[in-house]
């Protein structure tokens, strides 16, 4: 296996593909069903369905021809706290996100350090402090890459002032990311990355600034502009090159 589809790694890390499945039944009394609003920009999908939540980790592998995500576990995440406390009534379930950081977690215990690519559902502050609370226990080491949504809201280092009364600042300025694309264009770099198979032509903005109301975590954002195409890409990993998030988040 190692010879004919090895792992893909990057700054030592394996590469971990994370992702949340709906799936429609029809049957509502079944368990684990329950309503479920669709994130898709897909105008075909009904925006609520009624069915099962599922979350799965895969790890990134490649051929002389092609990549593919090897399928590690999948479970069920949700409308199932019922379920749980049939065997213990103060067992509580966690939110799907914050599962999902779980299930990535377990499995970089295997490689030791591991990047976990996510879609942008999973860019919340939940998700971001359980992350913390595995990488502090030491059993492994674990970034997350994932979107950021056009709306979002970071904030820039606070200045440092001198030691005086009162609480010292957690933030400075409020910077809106979408607006950075017509603000700092000239700011922007070239480069080319291999994106689908291809070498493409892309033009990114890198910057550190902190983000999530009340956690202030410093995160390394990556505005792109592909084509027509506007992305905000985040890392956990702040020494994690521009270009490597844009290849491993497209």
């Amino acid at each position: 296996m190692k010879r004919t589809a090895p792992l893909s790694y990057v700054n030592g890390m394996a590469v971990l593909i994370g992702d949340g499945m709906k799936q429609t039944k029809e049957a509502r009394r079944m368990p684990g069903v329950k309503k479920l609003h669709q994130e898709s920009e897909n105008s075909s999908k009904a925006e609520h369905i009624f069915g099962h939540l599922f979350g799965a980790i895969g790890i990134l592998m490649r051929t002389p021809q092609k990549w593919f995500c090897l399928p590690l576990f999948m479970n069920l995440q949700d409308g199932v706290k019922t379920i749980f406390g049939w065997r213990d009534p103060s067992e509580r379930q966690d939110s799907h996100v914050v599962q999902m950081i779980d299930q990535g977690f377990a499995a970089a215990k295997t490689f030791g350090k591991a990047l976990l690519l996510l879609d942008r559902y999973f860019l919340s502050v939940p998700a971001l402090k359980r992350l913390s609370e595995w990488n502090a226990s030491g059993t492994a080491r674990m970034h997350i890459v994932t979107k950021a949504k056009s709306n979002a809201v970071a904030y820039e280092p606070p200045f440092v002032t001198k030691k005086g009364r009162g609480r010292p600042r957690k933030k400075g300025a409020e910077v809106k990311l979408k607006s950075l694309f017509q603000s700092r264009a000239d700011a922007f770099q070239t480069a080319q990355v291999t994106i689908y198979g291809k070498e493409e032509t892309v033009h990114y903005l890198c910057l550190d600034l902190l983000w999530g109301q009340g956690l202030y975590q410093e995160l390394r954002f990556v505005l792109v502009r592909f084509g027509d195409q506007l992305s905000i890409l985040v890392s956990t990993d702040l020494t994690l090159e521009a270009t490597d998030i844009i290849r491993w988040s497209t």
